[in-house]
């Protein structure tokens, strides 16, 4: 794929999406209204979980805590319970009480609105830090996961080992207007069609603009 392929293909996403299920923390941070802190929790949450567990999770456990304080007071068994069976719940447990008594004592209960400020809190890396920034403050933010990571290498526009390395990539060669959008549109379109193992290429909307790199089943 061709850098200047990327305005007909990102067009293409944005009508698909339409008919997919929009991911969870965003979902969540939709509905909610979504306060910074908010999506950092579903943030958490969300870390080797699956969607439907996190959109369940996080609803429970943000009706017992909406604001950094009321979550550091939470004893941690209350967060296991709300949580669970998000992944390594007890561990996120206590990353949340952490965070929270961080933002409480030393930040004016203040999610940090920068990257650099973002990923000084415990638990959170730059993923979870771009996807704050871009749903939580609406800031431009290239949040690279699993399936932005595996699509953007299949297609061919990026060449990245690491999820870090196709953020610093895309951060140079994806024009602003995506930033924010992307994560999105990937995150749905891998969940549903793009998978990791034997993709729907038969039927993927922009096939004829993917390199499938990597691909050695498809349907």
């Amino acid at each position: 794929m061709l850098v200047s392929d990327i305005p007909k293909v990102m067009a293409i996403l944005k009508k698909e999406y339409a008919r997919l299920r929009t991911p969870a923390v965003t979902e969540v941070a939709e509905e909610l209204r979504a306060s910074p802190f908010r999506v950092l929790v579903s943030c958490i949450i969300s870390l080797r979980t699956k969607d439907d567990v996190t959109r369940a999770a996080s609803r429970k456990l943000l009706s017992l805590a909406e604001t950094p304080e009321a979550m550091a007071r939470l004893k941690p068994a209350e967060i296991e319970k709300a949580i669970y069976p998000a992944g390594f719940y007890r561990t996120k447990a206590a990353t949340l009480i952490d965070i929270s008594r961080e933002l409480v004592e030393r930040r004016s209960s203040r999610v940090p609105d920068t990257l650099e400020g973002l990923v000084e809190l415990k638990g959170v890396g730059r993923k979870t830090a771009n996807l704050v920034l871009t749903l939580g403050f609406g800031k431009p933010g290239i949040c690279v996961d699993t399936h932005v990571h595996r699509i953007t290498n299949r297609w061919g526009l990026v060449s990245a080992k690491t999820p870090e390395e196709t953020e610093y990539a895309l951060r140079e060669i994806l024009p602003a207007r995506y930033w924010i959008p992307v994560n999105d549109l990937l995150v749905a379109y891998g969940q549903n069609v793009c998978g990791p193992a034997s993709p729907f290429c038969g039927s993927c909307a922009i096939a004829s603009w993917c390199e499938r790199r990597g691909v050695k089943r498809s349907r």
